[in-house]
């Protein structure tokens, strides 16, 4: 019933529903989405989905976008989804793709996913040289200095991204990072065209990476697949070379979901 909740008419989805097909629609649009939309959406009264919004940000399951009247997916949603996309056979098949990966290219391969603060390592498959640098899964990597990071935000509509280029100074993590918000802004839209990113010692000292994004059907970002190496075995150029296998290996994740 939940499914063509939305296809019926005022007061057609069952109370003890309304919440989940609320927050079912917010993850479906992908974007921060507003009271009205909703209220449009579901056939709702105004002051019902008034009231399934707020309890569902005072629970934590959506959040105030930056301009404080949209919403998003909060901690609470995003936690569920992340469980979800770590749930055992899904895992397991998941994890066949990127040690297939991590095996042909020789080098360690991570799958990760944004959060609201930054990218969330969901999954990786370590080198098995002894010099390695290593993060473990959830750990959370800032956007901006990331190949990743630069991925995703590169994805952003632009009013979205300006929002967020605005709400914080770009820190400088090594001498690398680009801090100013012009030309990282040039860089995503270089990013949003060639279809992959690329890390040189912006995020640490030391090591490169490339990533490309694992999308959905609906062609929105799901996560980014990524290959990262020491300065001592490999260089952006020679990283390139493995955007082919990155990109076929990203088609099989995506088909996961």
């Amino acid at each position: 019933m939940a499914k063509d909740a939305l296809d019926k008419k005022e007061g057609q989805i069952p109370t003890n529903l309304r919440l989940l097909v609320l927050l079912e629609e917010v993850a479906r649009r992908g974007a921060a989405v507003k009271p009205a939309e909703m209220i449009e959406a579901m056939g709702l009264p105004k002051p019902t989905v008034h009231r399934l919004m707020q309890t569902a940000e005072a629970e934590g399951f959506l959040q105030r976008d930056l301009d404080g009247r949209a919403y998003g997916p909060g901690p609470r949603l995003r936690r569920v989804a992340l469980d979800i996309m770590s749930s055992e056979h899904l895992r397991t098949a998941r994890l066949s793709i990127l040690k297939s990966i991590a095996e042909e290219l020789g080098e360690t391969c991570n799958l990760a996913t944004p959060d609201r603060e930054g990218m969330i390592y969901l999954d990786r498959v370590e080198t098995k040289w002894p010099l390695r640098i290593q993060m473990p899964i959830g750990t959370q990597v800032p956007f901006h200095c990331t190949a990743s990071g630069k991925m995703y935000l590169s994805t952003l509509k632009p009013s979205t991204l300006a929002a967020v280029m605005r709400a914080r100074p770009l820190e400088a993590v090594t001498d690398k990072t680009c801090t100013s918000p012009e030309e990282l802004t040039a860089e995503l839209d270089g990013i949003a065209k060639s279809g992959f990113s690329t890390d040189d010692e912006e995020f640490i000292t030391g090591m490169v990476a490339v990533a490309v994004p694992v999308r959905d059907a609906r062609n929105r970002l799901l996560a980014t697949l990524s290959v990262h190496a020491p300065v001592q075995r490999h260089n952006l150029h020679s990283l390139k070379a493995f955007l082919p296998s990155l990109q076929k290996g990203a088609e099989e994740l995506a088909s996961l979901a």
